[in-house]
């Protein structure tokens, strides 16, 4: 089993939603969170004043898939985020030891299955 983490930015959230569904995962938990990477932030204007954001609003996707599964759904998320620009976000992806179902007690494959 894998957990891919992937950081993104949140105006893309619908189109990797579709393509990590698509790709055969069956949940997802979504986060909104705030970073910084190359871009170091970013100057804007507001009201004639100039001021430096330097942490980004971005969305944070933990998706917990079995292994066979996992290249199709990092394929997913790199094809549906990418815009080209800088910012697009990143991937990273670690082995998953256990999952349990609460609920049913399922453990592992079973767990994160539908």
């Amino acid at each position: 089993m894998k957990m891919i983490i992937a950081i993104i930015k949140p105006s893309r959230l619908d189109a990797v939603l579709d393509a990590v569904t698509e790709a055969g995962a069956s949940g997802l938990t979504v986060t909104e969170v705030r970073g910084y990477g190359r871009q170091r932030g970013k100057t804007e204007v507001y009201r004639g004043a100039e001021y430096e954001v330097k942490l980004l609003p971005k969305v944070k996707l933990e998706i917990a898939v079995p292994s066979d599964v996992a290249d199709t759904v990092i394929e997913a998320v790199q094809r549906s985020a990418n815009t080209g620009k800088i910012g697009d976000g990143k991937v990273f992806v670690l082995d998953l030891e256990q999952a349990l179902r609460i609920r049913t007690g399922e453990r592992d494959a079973e767990a994160i299955a539908n």
